[in-house]
Order: structure tokens, then sequence, then C-alpha cells
């Protein structure tokens, strides 16, 4: 099976995510410092909208990769600690590509 398209649609949904938390948690510092509510009011429900698209292309690469359930649970707990959503990616992305490189030749046993 062809693994690569559910990859590459993981691998943008984690980036975006990623990003959007971040400015989502530097809104949510000036919201208690500066008492400017803007950046979380504008950033807060596309970030949570699009997490949620994020579980579900994180739970469709892991049930076609066949991921085992604690593996799958930290990548898809991955997008809600900033900055973890790109080690995340980098993870399943090295696991995904090792998983569906072909065999060399002349090692099968």
């Amino acid at each position: 099976m062809n693994l690569y398209p559910a990859l590459t649609r993981y691998r943008v949904i984690a980036w975006i995510v990623g990003v959007l938390l971040i400015v989502l948690t530097v809104g949510t510092v000036i919201k208690y410092t500066a008492d400017n509510e803007t950046i979380v009011a504008l950033v807060g429900p596309a970030h949570g909208f699009l997490y949620m698209v994020y579980l579900v292309l994180a739970a469709d690469l892991a049930r076609r990769a066949r991921w085992k359930v604690g593996f799958t649970v930290l990548v898809l707990l991955a997008g809600t600690v900033p900055f973890l959503s790109f080690v995340a990616e980098r993870v399943v992305t090295r696991r995904v590509k090792a998983q569906a490189a072909p065999e060399p030749v002349g090692t099968a046993v």
C-alpha cells in the first residue's frame, strides 16, 4: 500500500497546526499581559478546527501504516503541545519512509 499520499496530508496539517499553536500561545501571553484578545479570538477557533482535521488525518495514516495504539496516541496528542507537532512530523516521516522503502536486492534469507 502506498503510504505517501496519507503521509503528505499528515505532514501539511502537522505544520499548519504547529504554527497556529505557536501563534495561539503567543496570543495567549499577549492576552494576559497586554489585555488584547485579538489573536486568541482569531486563531483559537481556527486552531481548534484544524486540530480536528489533524486528528482525522493522523488517525488515517496510523491505520494505513498499522501503528501501535501507544504511538498513535502520542502522535495525536502532539498537536496540543507547542513545537511538538514538528518533532512528531519528523519522527512519523522517518518511520513511514523506512516502512515504505523496498527491501534491498539480495538481502532476503
